[in-house]
């Protein structure tokens, strides 16, 4: 199986480091305890619970069929996780919301070559040989979530990955857009932009289509016999324009709740301010993509925008004989539906306000093996192992809450909304802990607001790796080994392993980005080409990504540990001084940003100047947390507090629903970090003044951050 040799590799790579088994022993100190001793007993035992075959377990019954939002079977799997939730000692609450949401009556499409010929007719059926699942009539036909409906014509224009810088390319070659269906390919940025984007230019419809370059045929066998897409496969997703906000069209910053009554909710959610597309957005395969590329003429698309299909891609042409037409239909069935989250609660002794919040959505689009039924599977063992505790006598200090959201494929809608329900709440709310698509393969990763990025380290020192070692050694040697790749150099033994940035989606949004409550997102990866389609099931799961399900339990051990730890600490374990300093790197690359672009008058001084303040202060603050006395719960409050200075009230530019000054997703990437994003944002467009408003709104959030440590002294 394609794991195996890359396991073996990292085997041999740790004994040649000498890694061995032996060193998972808890460590004698851990930031945020001053003595650990009596935690690391708790924590041993909580790492023995969570197992390996009741995580496939749980795997099994939640992909036994497809459970979008808002179905039947969505229901069914809110129960199963309910009833393992109250198993293990959780207060436990089934939560409904009644949002927005559509699903597929009817799609077709049609391509003609300029004489009129027909090219294909489609969409083809999601086949391959052999798998159990893709037959199930309850399984949604590929559809794209917030599409609008519609019946359009239009000539064929392909645009790349439909980036910003490729519908800028098409512009400076003359291709007019409007009216036109914009052909594009999956990746580098999220599907949402790819449509807004179009939409700006006038396009009349959108074909997102998986290249074999991307996610099949190129990067290895597919499936039945290897990781990726096979050619009839299809990535359903969402469309929603979320970084304009996340959650319910209708109730951007309110809770959709089911009683909420009409006059609450917007009655245009569509064009300016809105989340939601006007035109026509519907997903294909490579195999009903590739009749259209072949016959496309017009100029030539450049080397970069060249997929693995076998033939040259051409832009497209307008009219004539060269030009390919296509005919689009789509039928949406737009309703107010019931969804339902799943909310378990330990109330905590010490601080039982403080709350330590661990969240997975469970909906899928239709099976949902990896993603995110591994999430909720390894979430669910890692409740047994605090069950466990919970029965042996241990309470947490701090209360603990695990989340089961619904409909976040839809556009991070279950968890937005209980987010805008308990935003008062939230401000006590020390950490939130996401896992979203736990286990594609063996290779762990994690993004984390900079103030838990040693954090979740120290945490991954703790939990043995099925190889052998700790996760963080494993993390640490396949780090060394693609900086040695990608650099042509041996690493540095004392290298640090990579945290990523927080973009967006997933679940960390709302919490992060909207209220300010410090976040992580752990996953482990893999080869992984049936993402989002019917593909995405246990079979693919158990011969690809998990035989034995010993990487769900590695999961669930980490993903534990994050909130035992976290609970128990006796100070919250946030390190400002690698905040202030990362925070410092994006200001001084915004100011050669801002030079490069001949935008020289922005004054960044302010800006830099109160950076140093904040750095002056995490440091002191760090001494303090280091050897902590007198009020800790004063102590606590200050550092919780500190990341909520970093909230704007007024939110960012056009976007007020993000009112974070330091991370928000791209208007343009989506997905991705865009950091200090007020500033970033209106240099990209050109807007010097805007540039300076925005540097001075990020200045007063750094001053306020710097005074809220300073009241710890």
């Amino acid at each position: 199986m394609p794991v195996r040799a890359p396991l073996a590799l990292l085997f041999f790579f740790a004994l040649a480091h000498g890694l061995t088994a032996a060193q998972t022993a808890a460590p004698a100190e851990v930031f945020g305890y001053r003595n650990f001793g009596a935690q690391a007993k708790v924590e041993e035992r909580f790492l023995a619970v969570p197992d390996a075959r009741l995580a496939g377990q749980h795997l099994k019954f939640l992909t036994a069929q497809p459970h979008m939002a808002a179905t039947a079977g969505d229901r069914k799997t809110a129960q199963y996780v309910a009833q393992k939730f109250r198993a293990a000692g959780f207060d436990t609450e089934i939560v409904p919301y009644r949002v927005l949401l559509n699903q597929p009556i009817a799609e077709r499409l049609e391509a003609f070559d300029g004489t009129g010929h027909l090219l294909m007719s489609g969409p083809a059926r999601e086949h391959v040989a052999g798998d159990p699942g893709q037959d199930d009539p309850r399984a949604v036909m590929p559809f794209s979530a917030s599409s609008g409906s519609g019946d359009v014509t239009g000539d064929v224009v392909y645009a790349n990955y439909g980036r910003l810088e490729d519908f800028d390319l098409l512009a400076a070659q003359h291709i007019d857009l409007h009216g036109k269906i914009v052909l594009v390919r999956y990746g580098s940025n999220f599907r949402g932009v790819k449509v807004y984007l179009a939409e700006r230019r006038g396009a009349a419809g959108v074909l997102l289509y998986s290249d074999p370059l991307d996610d099949g045929y190129s990067k290895g066998d597919v499936w039945p016999i290897g990781a990726w897409r096979p050619e009839t496969g299809v990535q359903r997703g969402s469309v929603q324009y979320m970084f304009e906000y996340p959650g319910d069209p209708e109730t951007p910053g309110i809770a959709s709740t089911p009683g909420l009554p009409d006059s609450a909710r917007l009655k245009d959610f569509k064009g300016p301010g809105g989340n939601q597309p006007n035109i026509v957005a519907i997903p294909i395969s490579s195999h009903d993509a590739a009749p259209i590329l072949q016959a496309m003429k017009g100029p030539s698309a450049p080397q970069n925008w060249q997929g693995s299909l076998p033939f040259r891609y051409h832009l497209g042409q307008s009219g004539g004989q060269g030009a390919v037409r296509v005919h689009l239909y789509s039928k949406q069935d737009y309703q107010r539906r019931i969804i339902w989250d799943v909310i378990g609660r330990v109330k905590g002794t010490n601080y039982p306000d403080e709350l330590v919040i661990a969240g997975n959505h469970r909906d899928a689009w239709v099976y949902g093996a990896v993603d995110p039924s591994s999430g909720t599977a390894a979430m669910l063992e890692s409740v047994h192992g605090i069950g466990a505790l919970l029965r042996q006598g241990w309470r947490p200090k701090r209360t603990l809450l695990f989340c089961s959201w619904d409909a976040e494929e839809e556009g991070l809608i279950g968890s937005t909304e209980w987010v805008e329900q308990h935003g008062r709440m939230l401000e006590r709310a020390v950490a939130y802990f996401n896992m979203d698509t736990a286990v594609a393969g063996p290779s762990f990763s994690a993004a984390a607001v900079p103030s838990l990025k040693q954090f979740v380290r120290e945490v991954t020192r703790s939990v043995s790796s099925p190889i052998t070692g700790t996760v963080y050694q494993q993390w640490r040697i396949k780090t060394a080994s693609a900086n040695e790749h990608r650099n042509g150099r041996s690493a540095s033994a004392s290298e640090e392993v990579h945290v990523g940035d927080l973009g967006s989606g997933s679940d960390f949004t709302p919490f992060f980005q909207h209220v300010g409550v410090p976040a992580t997102d752990i996953s482990s990866d893999g080869p992984y080409g049936v993402y989002h389609s019917v593909f995405d099931d246990y079979k693919w799961f158990k011969q690809i990504a998990d035989p034995k399900f010993v990487y769900l339990q590695q999961m669930a051990r980490v993903f534990g540990l994050e909130t035992v730890r976290m609970a128990d600490a006796d100070v919250l374990p946030y390190d400002y001084v690698t905040y202030a300093r990362e925070i410092g790197a994006y200001i001084e690359t915004a100011r050669r940003k801002a030079a490069d672009a001949g935008m020289d008058s922005i004054d960044f001084a302010p800006a830099l100047a109160a950076t140093a303040r904040l750095t002056v202060a995490a440091r002191r603050m760090y001494n303090l947390q280091k050897a902590p006395s007198g009020d800790l719960t004063r102590l606590n409050r200050v550092l919780r507090q500190t990341e909520s200075a970093f909230l704007c009230e007024a939110g960012l530019p056009n976007r007020p629903w993000y009112r974070h000054t330091i991370y928000a997703p791209g208007e343009f990437s989506g997905y991705a970090a865009v950091e200090v994003p007020g500033v970033n944002e209106a240099l990209d467009a050109g807007n010097a003044s805007l540039a300076a408003r925005q540097l001075a709104v990020l200045a007063e959030a750094l001053d306020r951050a710097a005074m809220t440590l300073d009241l710890g002294r």
